[in-house]
């Protein structure tokens, strides 16, 4: 394929995909950003979102609710702290997120940061389509 690029993603648990890809869009921390051919190495921590890889094959969603993506000539790498394909994802999984980080957010020291991860886990399930 023209153009192309090397993605690979792992979480904690198992490898999710290694493929080659046209276009990848991450939800990055400080921005969403579509990585393509010829992208400027960079390495950016990722906030809960919905991870889009475009390939020959189509297009192929994750969930991602933080990690890091290491952007080189080669390729994208993700590492995400836990990433599950978007078909595989239910109202409930979404909403036990949800309710974790809320719990968390009840008693963390840090207050912003931990309603932004709560705001960050909202704004995800609704590109999530829920």
């Amino acid at each position: 394929m023209a153009g192309s690029l090397q993605f690979d993603l792992v979480s904690p648990e198992r490898r999710l995909a290694s493929l080659s890809a046209s276009e990848v869009q991450i939800p990055g921390a400080d921005g969403d950003l579509t990585v393509m051919e010829g992208h400027a190495p960079t390495i950016t921590t990722l906030r809960p979102g919905v991870l889009r890889i475009i390939s020959a094959e189509g297009t192929k969603s994750y969930v991602v609710t933080g990690g890091f993506a290491e952007i080189t000539a080669a390729g994208v790498s993700v590492l995400a702290e836990r990433a599950v394909p978007q078909e595989e994802i239910t109202q409930s999984s979404m909403d036990a997120l949800i309710a974790d980080a809320s719990a968390a957010a009840a008693v963390n020291s840090d207050k912003d940061s931990a309603d932004k991860a709560v705001a960050d886990l909202l704004a995800m399930r609704t590109a999530a389509g829920f």
